[in-house]
């Protein structure tokens, strides 16, 4: 029998033994400290959920670094220990829940939130914030209609404090009582002339330079990744910030004295100190949901709010958080110390193919591969789908689920993507081989859902900004709650959810750019780009994958992964996935891509996450004028009824298909009967 199958059954077999015999605690929330219990939205009821409260606070927990169910945790072994052997952290934490439990759903929804940011709201209730409290927080009031009990906590030791982010802390890893230091691999672009920036983005917290002193670091420039790196002087830059017109020593902070050229990559390599054990992250929201989920109390006796009203919990993300969820399936990590489930079922949102930097030595969790920037992050690493794969130039062998499934329970996963993950995110490689020549399919307690036309993020405005094209505004959200009530129904009822929908190779819906650019339609103005983001394969060193340890900074690289793109019709919109009323009844193009403008230099390099919205011509004579090949909206629909009753069609077939919820239907319907194209003929 070979090792991996002896650890596979090993795996299993103490799976089977938490679950029949008490297992002493080996991480456990040690202390809930509750700062604010105050009426949500001042008590409204929302329809037979009732009212809601609002819970604020901190979590402080502790966990076993010898413990089995937080073995590959990178460095725990090096935190410091308290007098019972353990590593202890701290967590923020934030609840809504019903006031009178007994009319909720007895469900808890966790959000991993992004940078420190709460995004939930705004995906299912249109709208949301970082401290939701009054009755417009709760937009549209989905979620607390539907009963669930909304549960946040920090788990990114990176996020700095501030405008209501969630925060973590987490313990610093030590050798033999010193600092670590090691090389760390750092990029910087910029969109606008800058003299000075942090080390690296997203209200960071980022290694700290072990030296002012920059003659062990190395800065280079260069306008493009196909552009050979020229190093920057050592006279030219400094360990500093920009204060005043002078630099200020900071050792997280860049300056360069001729200033950033906006669209360049600056890339940095220096000596770092004092890595956080990043990994706990993982931890935190395996033990703060496990608390919520199981326990009547905490370590010292203090009662838990949701205790004895919680029968399932799911997990949803968005973007990086959607690559956080992925991760935590990957790695095993959706068991307890006494090997309970912590989630029956996931939504990983807008993800791409990707997973992240989340449990590693200096790893830089905000960090994430596109076309122009971050190329040399070992982000989107092999493998990346949901059943057996081989990467034929590396020899590599696996799939992401195989960890979860020996180490168990596997949630019920829904992979939901846009246009704008399949350009930007590699999204084509959860489904196909590594080659992009055939599909692979999708394991059978997962899902891939494309929302066709959409793009990362749902933005009220066509402004363009600093892109060349009007913005993307189709709005993907009402897929999303359907998604969610589908999820919620498999875990507790055992309802299939809708099948998968998303391109494939062998029915033509899955092509490669060339063909792409082909079929793309003619609209004076527009250029398809030429090239997206395909991953390279990144070889950070022999430790990486045992230990979580980078020898190779930055990584060396290899060719890219082939991805693929979801194919078109004549108007330019894909025609595979879940095409809601914006798409199946169009009124413009709507793609997953966007290039950057001239002013913030790189032009025509893709946007990380914005796509591009084209409005078809509205009569013959325009279309005719513009040398437009699209039909025109008024020969498409003559009048605005035959528009309002193709648009009630297409809701209620999405309706039948359990891809629209009803209520979501009867605005789309209604949004429809009240545009005017029709009066401005």
């Amino acid at each position: 029998m070979g090792r991996g199958r002896v650890r596979i059954v090993a795996l299993a077999f103490v799976t089977l033994w938490a679950a029949t015999v008490s297992w002493p605690v080996l991480a456990e929330v040690v202390r809930l400290q509750v700062d604010r219990r105050e009426p949500f939205a001042k008590g409204h009821a929302f329809g037979e959920s009732g009212s809601y409260e609002k819970l604020t606070g901190r979590l402080y927990l502790e966990v076993d670094p010898e413990g089995p169910v937080n073995e590959g945790i990178v460095d725990l072994r090096l935190a410091p220990r308290n007098e019972r052997g353990r590593v202890e952290f701290q967590t923020d934490f934030f609840l809504l829940m019903p006031t009178d439990l007994e009319r909720g759903n007895r469900r808890i929804i966790y959000e991993v939130d992004n940078r420190g940011n709460k995004l939930m709201l705004g995906a299912m209730n249109d709208r949301g914030g970082n401290d939701p409290t009054t009755l417009a927080d709760a937009g549209n009031g989905f979620l607390m209609r539907q009963g669930y009990a909304i549960l946040w906590c920090g788990w990114n030791g990176d996020v700095l404090p501030g405008n209501g982010r969630l925060t973590i802390a987490l313990p610093v890893a030590r050798q033999n009582g010193k600092s670590i230091t090691a090389p760390v691999y750092t990029e910087i672009v910029v969109d606008q002339k800058a003299f000075s920036q942090p080390l690296y983005w997203g209200n960071s917290n980022s290694y700290p330079s072990a030296s002012l002193d920059n003659a062990t670091a190395t800065l280079t420039m260069r306008p493009s990744r196909e552009e050979p790196a020229v190093e920057v002087r050592r006279d030219g830059w400094a360990f500093a910030r920009r204060e005043d017109g002078k630099a200020v020593p900071d050792p997280q902070q860049l300056y360069l004295k001729e200033g950033f050229r906006p669209g360049w990559i600056y890339e940095l390599v220096y000596v770092a100190k004092d890595p956080r054990v990043t990994g706990l992250g993982f931890a935190a929201v395996r033990d703060v949901v496990s608390f919520f989920r199981y326990e009547k109390k905490d370590g010292q006796g203090v009662p838990n709010p949701l205790a004895g009203a919680v029968e399932h919990a799911y997990v949803f993300g968005i973007s990086q958080s959607g690559r956080f969820i992925h991760h935590f399936v990957y790695e095993g990590r959706n068991a307890d110390a006494r090997g309970r489930a912590v989630f029956d079922g996931a939504i990983a949102h807008v993800g791409g193919a990707g997973r992240g930097q989340f449990n590693g030595r200096f790893v830089q969790t905000t960090r994430y591969n596109s076309h122009l920037e971050e190329n040399l992050y070992p982000s989107d690493m092999f493998p990346f789908a949901t059943v057996p794969e081989k990467d034929p130039k590396t020899g590599q062998e696996g799939d992401i689920l195989s960890r979860a499934r020996a180490r168990g329970p596997l949630p019920k996963m829904f992979f939901t993507e846009t246009s704008a993950e399949y350009w930007s995110r590699a999204a084509s490689l959860l489904h196909t081989d590594v080659e992009g020549t055939r599909d692979l399919g999708v394991d059978p307690d997962a899902r891939i859902y494309f929302i066709t036309g959409a793009q990362h993020v749902v933005s009220s405005s066509p402004a363009r900004g600093m892109y060349q094209y009007l913005r993307n505004t189709l709005d993907h959200r009402p897929a999303l709650r359907a998604l969610l009530v589908a999820l919620d129904r498999w875990v507790s009822t055992g309802e299939k959810p809708p099948a998968s929908r998303y391109p494939r190779i062998d029915d033509g819906t899955l092509v490669s750019l060339k063909v792409y650019r082909e079929s793309f339609p003619r609209i004076p103005g527009v250029h398809v780009p030429e090239s997206f983001y395909r991953p390279l394969r990144l070889d950070p060193g022999p430790r990486w994958l045992t230990e979580g340890i980078a020898d190779n900074v930055p990584p060396k690289t290899g060719a890219p992964y082939v991805t693929l793109v979801p194919a078109i019709n004549d108007d330019g919109n894909a025609v595979a996935g879940i095409r809601l009323p914006d798409v199946a009844v169009p009124l413009a193009t709507y793609t997953g891509w966007n290039v950057r403008g001239k002013a913030c230099g790189a032009e025509g390099m893709l946007s990380r996450f914005i796509g591009s919205c084209f409005p078809f011509p509205l009569t013959p004579q325009e279309q005719r004028e513009t040398g437009d090949s699209r039909r025109s909206v008024l020969e498409r629909y003559p009048t605005q009824q035959a528009y309002v009753d193709l648009v009630a069609a297409s809701c209620a077939r999405l309706q039948e298909e359990r891809l629209l919820l009803e209520e979501d239907g009867a605005k789309i319907r209604r949004a429809a009967s009240e545009r005017n194209l029709w009066d401005r003929k």
